[in-house]
């Protein structure tokens, strides 16, 4: 099995070597983690996989900078994509 290494930061811990398999479960984690900050926020979602997941109901921002989310929010949906650029996450 090919082996990746790169950096990975979940939940505090940080994987140094990981398979190309955990690689994709750390990118599937932090999209879910940013989309459900998102879809708390109201935000409309336009690409298939996130209407398919989370769905639109009740949703009331087509665009992510509108939504009304707290600093915190913000600073945390910052450090995720910006893991998700890291990490190579598509």
């Amino acid at each position: 099995m090919r082996k990746l290494t790169l950096g990975l930061m979940l939940a505090g811990v940080t994987v140094v070597s990981a398979t190309p398999s955990l690689a994709q479960g750390a990118c599937q984690q932090l999209w879910v983690e940013r989309n459900s900050i998102y879809k708390d926020a109201g935000f409309c979602f336009k690409t298939d996989r996130a209407v398919n997941y989370f769905g639109n109901a009740g949703c009331q921002y087509d665009d992510a900078a509108d939504l009304p989310l707290t600093p915190g929010q913000r600073a945390r949906v910052g450090r995720i994509l910006a893991q998700e650029r890291a990490n190579g996450c598509r």
